[in-house]
């Protein structure tokens, strides 16, 4: 399996999201590009989680149904004809880092899977279900992780 190189202009691998990206600030999702998605792919699926969370690991970002011809999505935006899921806040779509105050800084785990089929996922999955589902069916994948602290 090759791995999907995942990037993004806002911040590197292992370095802080900006705070306009974050809950507090704009809440604007990353932009977000990668390169290296195996010619099979039907679809890629985007889950973004934070295993540092209180309560377990929280899912702040799912977007299944990408265009597989996508070469990444800009800040703020998925593609046309994706499916933005519920997120750990009750919402759709984008749901930026929400650390507890004082805490050390939090890992957000975006991690971009290809697909050779469309997936069947709950509207509002847990991380556990999500993982379930994606990992089981991937072709290849590829992690990026942002740091967030306030």
């Amino acid at each position: 399996m090759t791995d999907i190189e995942l990037k993004s202009s806002a911040f590197h691998d292992h370095e802080m999201i900006p705070r306009r990206h974050a809950w507090e600030g704009e809440n604007l999702s990353p932009p977000l590009t990668w390169s290296k998605v195996p010619d099979e792919t039907v679809e890629l699926a985007l889950l973004c989680e934070d295993p540092d969370a209180p309560s377990g690991t929280f899912v702040h970002w799912l977007v299944t149904g990408i265009d597989p011809h996508a070469e990444g999505l800009p800040a703020g935006r998925t593609t046309p004809g994706s499916h933005p899921h519920t997120n750990g806040f009750g919402e759709s779509g984008w749901g930026g880092p929400l650390p507890p105050v004082g805490d050390d800084a939090h890992r957000y785990f975006f991690r971009l899977y290809a697909l050779p089929g469309p997936v069947s996922i709950p509207e509002a999955p847990t991380a556990v279900e999500a993982h379930r589902v994606l990992d089981g069916q991937q072709l290849a994948s590829g992690t990026l992780v942002g740091l967030y602290q306030r």
